[in-house]
């Protein structure tokens, strides 16, 4: 195509989820729950670890940090869905988009690695519990966290280099509720065919090694607990039960949309919404749920909540 002919994209029309009004305005009272939910279940999450001092632990300040990056995680995506459902001009400016791809990708990477961290974690603890506070200082958690924040960002990167220098001269509809890449390499006046290769091959170096690395260390977790102690192999079993689930929750919808894309519309968009929306208000869901220190933690500050509100109560009756 003749460049001089090109003109230059200022911005993408979004289609979103729903084509009716009457769907539109349902999906936006149902999401903006979800995301007020996520939002304040997660702070929740961080601000009782903060609090309970029996909560600091190596594998809980992994926990808080997971929480922190959900609540990144569906804020890249959610609010703009959520206005657009009010909107009959879904428009998003090239600016935007990237930033989308970039944040996108750059936390979904990070918690990729995060959960990586975690799931370390968990090896230490349990198949060298003599060792744990040692392995596992407050020093050597932070560095590892921040190795999360960095892969994640090289990651995100990678994939904004190369998709801000493609040519955009028409069409610019994105059959989705935000920028997701496979979509915006196809509007590109260009054979987009080994660019698309070269994306699944980025994304998949990430997701399939970080998932790869998590299936190895859980099946040796539990294959070391099974052959000490069969007991044990229940106890770690039940620990590791919750990060198993957060880690097929959170990589199966990944690995279908950038790895191994299906090209089915609707399921692209469920799996988008799933990850995007879902995964950041399962997470802490599933980790307090399923962890007996969450849940007394909860027990412990219902009644230290319970007791200051009679005591303030009280000194304002006596009064």
């Amino acid at each position: 195509m003749d460049k001089g002919n090109q003109s230059v994209v200022s911005e993408f029309v979004l289609l979103g989820l729903g084509r009716s009004w009457n769907m539109q305005t349902l999906l936006f009272m149902v999401f903006v729950m979800i995301y007020l939910m996520t939002l304040s279940v997660n702070i929740a999450v961080i601000v009782l670890i903060l609090l309970d001092p029996q909560l600091h632990s190596p594998m809980y300040f992994l926990l808080a940090n997971l929480s922190f990056v959900d609540m990144w995680l569906s804020s890249v995506t959610t609010p703009k869905m959520i206005t657009d459902f009010l909107r009959e001009n879904k428009t998003i400016s090239f600016g935007g988009c990237m930033c989308q791809i970039l944040f996108v990708h750059f936390i979904g990477a990070g918690e990729m690695v995060l959960l990586v961290v975690m799931a370390y974690d968990r090896y230490v603890a349990i198949c060298k519990p003599l060792h744990y506070s040692t392995i596992m200082s407050l020093r050597r958690c932070t560095g590892l966290v921040v190795t999360a924040w960095t892969a994640g960002f090289v990651h995100g990167m990678s994939q904004l280099v190369v998709i801000v220098k493609l040519p955009f001269c028409g069409p610019r509809q994105i059959d989705s509720f935000f920028c997701d890449i496979p979509l915006v390499t196809k509007l590109a006046c260009m054979d987009s065919y080994n660019l698309d290769i070269l994306i699944n091959v980025d994304c998949g170096l990430v997701a399939v090694t970080c998932f790869v690395l998590l299936l190895i260390s859980y099946t040796y977790i539990l294959l070391t607990v099974h052959l000490s102690s069969k007991t044990g192999a229940s106890k770690a079993l039940s620990t590791c039960t919750a990060h198993i689930t957060v880690v097929v929750i959170f990589f199966v919808p990944c690995i279908f949309i950038y790895v191994w894309p299906l090209n089915i519309t609707w399921l692209d968009k469920f799996l988008a919404v799933f990850y995007a929306v879902f995964a950041p208000l399962l997470n802490p869901a599933i980790y307090t749920l399923r962890n007996k220190e969450m849940r007394n933690a909860v027990k412990r500050f219902r009644s230290y909540y319970m007791d200051f509100k009679e005591n303030t109560y009280g000194s304002a009756t006596s009064l």
